[in-house]
């Protein structure tokens, strides 16, 4: 299986999916314990959630699972939150801080996989992000994301269903910013901008106003489109179809505002 799968659009919207994927090889598997083969902390069904919204964005999405290497961490191991408690470039434990290894893997491992999935997904989303800009002066990045409502060992209390991520507001421009914010605010989902979540390596990354590529990252509680937050994860089309319309309203406007932006 290849570490990453592109689908080109016309359009100047690139969809970051570094998180759906569930690939993980034989052996690296084998060395995860029962926690870490439950694969819990997959963005379930991401990808489908957004299929079809915006026909003319690229999509770029790892098809390997976060435990095998995190395609949104620096790839230098940099904590993207220092101080808080947060999962690494490979992570060691799930979200609720459990160790997912029998087999700890080793710096040689590590670098391995970072040859093998992190660089080449990297290589695709920044060849898309310089194809689109080629097209249109500019693109946006918009980074798709999905965690579960409760995680104590991540937050407190319940996350709000809608989390866009700007680093305060350092990875695109302030328009696009503020019209993302102001269509969540609007919808019937409890929302934050630059909560806990405030954009991931990948958002900070790319987002570059100032060179004509803007980012933002959506973290959305899994509650609002899954039957369950807990095995077997099913997709509920009814809940997803009442979310997917203020979805493509985000990504409609920002089209639409970034488009203005650089006439």
């Amino acid at each position: 299986m290849t570490p990453v799968d592109v689908h080109q659009g016309k359009g100047p919207l690139v969809l970051g999916l570094p998180h759906t994927g569930t690939h993980v090889p034989q052996d690296i598997a084998a060395k995860l314990n029962t926690e870490g083969q439950a694969l819990a902390d997959t963005d379930w069904h991401i990808h489908d959630l957004y299929d079809g919204l915006l026909p003319d964005a690229t999509t770029v999405r790892a098809t390997f699972h976060r435990y095998v290497i995190d395609a949104n961490r620096d790839p230098g191991g940099e904590s993207l939150y220092p101080g808080q408690n947060t999962t690494g470039l490979v992570p060691l434990t799930d979200f609720d801080g459990a160790a997912i290894w029998t087999d700890e893997p080793t710096q040689t491992d590590i670098a391995g996989r970072r040859v093998a999935f992190h660089a080449p997904y990297h290589a695709a989303l920044q060849g898309e992000l310089d194809r689109v800009k080629n097209l249109h002066g500019f693109a946006v990045l918009y980074d798709c994301h999905s965690i579960r409502s409760h995680i104590p060992f991540l937050f407190d209390g319940e996350l709000p269903v809608l989390n866009l991520g700007t680093n305060n507001g350092a990875t695109c421009a302030p328009e696009l910013e503020a019209i993302a914010w102001e269509i969540a605010q609007s919808s019937p989902y409890a929302s934050v901008l630059n909560g806990r979540f405030k954009g991931g390596w990948t958002t900070r990354h790319y987002g570059q106003p100032s060179g004509n590529i803007h980012a933002i990252q959506m973290e959305i509680a899994e509650r609002a489109y899954l039957t369950a937050e807990a095995p077997p994860w099913d997709y509920d089309a009814g809940k997803a179809g009442r979310l997917r319309p203020w979805l493509k309203d985000i990504l409609d406007a920002l089209v639409d505002t970034a488009t203005e932006l650089h006439a």
